[in-house]
Parts: C-alpha cells; sequence; structure tokens
C-alpha cells in the first residue's frame, strides 16, 4: 500500500469511528443491527467490497443496505460477490476483523496485511473496481448507503453506482447479469421476469385449458417493503395474464410489524388488513421486507385471522412436482437435487423422497443451500421462512436449448424444453426472489388448473413450533451433522434427545441465530399440543445449559 492510498484511509475512517462496546460479526445475511450503531461498519464493508472487486480482477461486486424482515429500526448490509451469490465464506472472518477494529491505525494495518496476503493491488495504479449499491426502503437506508460509497471510494480507482431502491434479489440479479456482459437495468429486470411467465402461460397445453377452471385473483401482503412498488410494476405488465391485488404497500403502515413472509410464517397468522370475511377463501400471499422470500395462504371461515399456511416446503415440492412432470415428458436422466435444511417439515421430506427425488440436508442460511444446489443439474432448495429458487447448470441449458429446436424431438418434447427454459429465466439464479417464486408459483397452478388448497393437499405438515431463547453467547452452541445435533456444551444434546423421545413422532434441535444473540429452538410432534410441549421443555434446557 503506498502512502497516498493509506493517508486516504486514515482520514476517512477517522470520520467513522467504531461504536464502542459493540462487537458486530458477519453472519448468514451480512451484518444487522440497529441502525444507530452501523455507520462505522457500513462505511468499512465498503472498503471490503472494492478489495473483492480489485480481487476478482475488477469484476463487479453488489452490496445491499437491508435488515430483510427486521424491525424497521434495524438495518444491516451484506455483499454479493460476482456471481451474484453471497460474499465467499473466505472472506467472512476478514469482514468481522475491519467491522471491529477499535481506530483507523488498526483498520489500515488489517487492510495492508490482508490485501498482501490476497495479492490485491494498492499500489495507486488505479486499477478498475466497480460496486453496485442498493437499498430498500427504511429511513435510515440512505445515511447507510451513503456511508457504504464512502468505504468504497477510499479505495484508488473504485468506483460506486447507485441503483437506488431495488429488492435484495434484483441488486443480486444486476451483479450477476453485469458479469455475464449481459444488460442488467431493473426495466430488464422485469422484461426478463414477465416474459418468462407469459411463455409458461402459453405453454400450458390446450386440453387442460378447457377442463380447468379460472383460479382468481392473487392477494399480496407486501409487507410495507419495497416489494410493493416494484410488484405494482408486474401487476402492470401482467393484467392480461394475472389478477393482482396489492396490500400493505407501504404507503401507510410500518415496514414489517405485523406484515410479512416472516410473520405469517412464525405466527401462522393473517398480516394486517386481511380480516375481513370477504377474503376467506382467497389465494393470498405475503412477501418479506426487502423481497426475496414469500409465503401463501388462505383465510379459515371461523372468523379470526387464522390461517391455512403454505410454506416454503410446498413452494419447493409444487416446484419440484412440475419439474419432474416435465423431465418425465423429456425421459432422460436429468441430475436433480432437492437441498433442505433442518427446518424442513419432516412430511415435507417424505414427501419429496416419494417422489424418487434426492433430498440432501445442509447448515441453515442461503450461502449452504445455494452452494450445495449448484452440484446438480437442476437444484432446487426452499428454506421453510420461502427464501429459495431453482438453479440450472450450463449444461443443461445448453441441452434443453437443444431439444427446443429439434423438430424430430416432437412438440410434445419441445414444449417440456421450452417450460424448462422458461423456468430458468423467471427463477433467480443468483438467490431467492420472492417476485420471480410468487410467478412461477401462479404459472403452475394455472398450468395444473389447481386451487390454492389442492396444492395444500399435497402433504399434511407435522405440527411445529419455534422459539427463541436469549442467550449472552450464542457461539457457545455449536452444532454438527447440518444443525441437527449439538456438539457443544457437553450434555446438552443428550437432554434434547431424552425429551424429544417422550414424543410420538418428535423431533427437536437447536442452533445459535446467525444474526441475533439468541439461540434458536425448533420443534415437532404428532400433535400442536406436544409440539409446543416439547419446544417449551427444551428452551427451559437451553437456558440451564447457558444462564
Amino acid at each position: 500500500m503506498n502512502e497516498e492510498q493509506r493517508s486516504i484511509l486514515l482520514q476517512s475512517s477517522s470520520r467513522f469511528p467504531p461504536p464502542k462496546g459493540t462487537k458486530l460479526s458477519y453472519g448468514t445475511a451480512g451484518f444487522r443491527a440497529d441502525a444507530s450503531i452501523l455507520q462505522s461498519t457500513v462505511f468499512r464493508i465498503g472498503i471490503l467490497a472494492a478489495l473483492r472487486s480489485l480481487k476478482t480482477g475488477g469484476a463487479v461486486i453488489g452490496l445491499m443496505i437491508t435488515a430483510s424482515h427486521n424491525k424497521v429500526s434495524d438495518n444491516g448490509i451484506k455483499v454479493a460477490d460476482p456471481s451474484g451469490g453471497m460474499l465467499t465464506q473466505d472472506w467472512e472472518p476478514f469482514a468481522d476483523s475491519i467491522a471491529n477494529a477499535p481506530d483507523p491505525e488498526s483498520l489500515v494495518k488489517l487492510i495492508t496485511d490482508f490485501a498482501k496476503k490476497e495479492n490485491i493491488p494498492l499500489d495507486g495504479a488505479k486499477a478498475a473496481a466497480t460496486v453496485l449499491l442498493g437499498r430498500d426502503t427504511r429511513p435510515s437506508g440512505e445515511s447507510l448507503l451513503e456511508a457504504a460509497n464512502k468505504g468504497i471510494c477510499c479505495v484508488v480507482g473504485a468506483v460506486a453506482i447507485d441503483m437506488g431502491i431495488v429488492t435484495t434479489p434484483e441488486l443480486h440479479w444486476m451483479v450477476r447479469a453485469r458479469n455475464k456482459g449481459l444488460k442488467a437495468t431493473e426495466l430488464h429486470y422485469f422484461d426478463q421476469l414477465s416474459t418468462s411467465f407469459r411463455c409458461l402461460i402459453d405453454l400450458i397445453p390446450e386440453k387442460s385449458r378447457d377442463n380447468h377452471h379460472p383460479i382468481g385473483k392473487l392477494v399480496v401482503d407486501c409487507s410495507n417493503g419495497v416489494g410493493g412498488e416494484k410488484l405494482q410494476v408486474l401487476k402492470e405488465k401482467l393484467n392480461a395474464f394475472l389478477h393482482l391485488e396489492i396490500r400493505n404497500s407501504g404507503n401507510s403502515g410500518i415496514l414489517n410489524e405485523g406484515v410479512g413472509a416472516d410473520y405469517v410464517q412464525k405466527e401462522k397468522v393473517a398480516p394486517q388488513g386481511f380480516f375481513g370475511h370477504s377474503d376467506v377463501g382467497i389465494r393470498c400471499a405475503s412477501l418479506d421486507g426487502d423481497a426475496d422470500r414469500f409465503v401463501y395462504f388462505t383465510l379459515t371461515s371461523n372468523g379470526d385471522n387464522k390461517i391455512n399456511l403454505v410454506d416454503g416446503d410446498k413452494i419447493l415440492s409444487l416446484f419440484a412436482l412440475f419439474i419432474k412432470q416435465q423431465l418425465s415428458i423429456l425421459n432422460e436422466d436429468v441430475g436433480v437435487g432437492v437441498v433442505q435444511t433442518a427446518y424442513a417439515n419432516g412430511a415435507s421430506t417424505k414427501y419429496l423422497n416419494d417422489l424418487g427425488l434426492k433430498v440432501v440436508f445442509t447448515p441453515t442460511g442461503v450461502k449452504y443451500l445455494h452452494g450445495k444446489a449448484e452440484e446438480y443439474d437442476i437444484g432446487i432448495y426452499f428454506e421453510a421462512n420461502g427464501h429459495g429458487t431453482v438453479l440450472f447448470s450450463d449444461h443443461l441449458l445448453s441441452w434443453l436449448d437443444g431439444i427446443k429446436n429439434e423438430p424430430c424431438s416432437g412438440l410434445e418434447k419441445q414444449n417440456a424444453a421450452k417450460r424448462l427454459l422458461a423456468v430458468a429465466n423467471l427463477m433467480n439464479q443468483a438467490v431467492g426472489d420472492a417476485l420471480s417464486g410468487l410467478l412461477l408459483v401462479e404459472a403452475i397452478l394455472q398450468h395444473m388448473g389447481w386451487s390454492v388448497d389442492k396444492w395444500n393437499e399435497l402433504y399434511h405438515d407435522l405440527p411445529s413450533r419455534q422459539l427463541k431463547v436469549k442467550v449472552a453467547d450464542r457461539s457457545a452452541v455449536v452444532t454438527t451433522n447440518a444443525e441437527t445435533s449439538v456438539e457443544k456444551p457437553p450434555g446438552l444434546q443428550e437432554a434434547i434427545t431424552a425429551l424429544t423421545a417422550k414424543y410420538p413422532q418428535g423431533r427437536c434441535f437447536v442452533r445459535p441465530s446467525g444474526t441475533e444473540d439468541v439461540v434458536r429452538v425448533y420443534a415437532e410432534a404428532k400433535t400442536q399440543e406436544e409440539a409446543d410441549e416439547l419446544a417449551d421443555s427444551v428452551a427451559k434446557i437451553v437456558q440451564q445449559f447457558l444462564g
């Protein structure tokens, strides 16, 4: 590092002192905390993003300012690698160390040592580095984005491009597209989604159309977040193909408060604005605050806000069923992998196995699911919270393109190939995307002629309960076997196993949160009462072990 670069870093970082008495860590979704203490962290991750671009030969890197489904006073930042996926895990320790460096001198030393180890040029040669910046609708987003911008520009030769208010999946899509040399504006994103959706609708067989009843409108809760504005764009593009009604769009109401996919999925109740009798039986969906996860639901008819939930496990199952049907038409051996976490309901795993699909498990977090899904010709992953996507290998896409353009393949096979290609274009290949996933659900339901209730009958979930246990140090819990078993502290797993054995069809695991100082408890059992009892009992055990 030359003296000019060193001087710029020292001078700029002195304007962003780290919060005292706070240690932040790069979790499964980047850094998240109360927005008031994030200026320094966001500034420093701006520097990291510029370094990452230099390390990858000037590839475009993304920085998204969001706290997703967290409360409105929180915010966060996460990095998108050149593939559009999450920051490589190799760089996470560096992210932690610079976020917590106590002063400018310590920060610059960490940067110097890391740049030397990684052979990153910081010699004033003005090598090109590009970082795309995006933010959600949080009030704190604008000032934090400016702090990130200043961090990026501290690195000589680095350029920041503000993409404005976008969904998290949009920014990841833009990073991936730009690094592939493709056009990557918001307009191109919406065009790709709408064109792919229309293609799937056009490919519904005529004989199926004749036997199907209209499936009616879809009412979408947008969590008072960025998804409301963006879904409105798609609504205008798809009015002739899809009847959409948008609620909790952000014009009034509080982000993620009593609304959104996370609230609906965990509480199993309708979001605000969905309590009317006229909504009973209507197909409904909820997005989260930055529109990277979604769930479906219908209101029950008993006059309260109880719902029939269709979560990420059922979304995955619908996609897997449709893809398997198209592959059976092609009559070709294609490597399909379904990737789940321990949070997947046991009934969903059984259903997928019964379909003849290979199911594998990873630790919780998109970076684990996505990485595993990339190992297959078609990799399908979804968390129960509604975060996931469908990935296609380049080899398979090339083969499908050949089938599509080969008349001797026969019309039925050609159409099956076209459907799978449309799915690949519709589903975000970089990260989970609520808008693209929502459109694929709607296309498949129209293809099948299914109501949401018929979809929900694919299998019946085992009753479950999730709890949080506040702890002083979440790192005291160390898990193994895709987070299904506790390795440390000693004796905790044995206690959990003994409790779980008391309940028919019981299953329970605990894991440290990736974003909060809590240990999460998940329990399943034959009845809801037993699932609740098991979760409560295990939560008490966790408190006894961790204080």
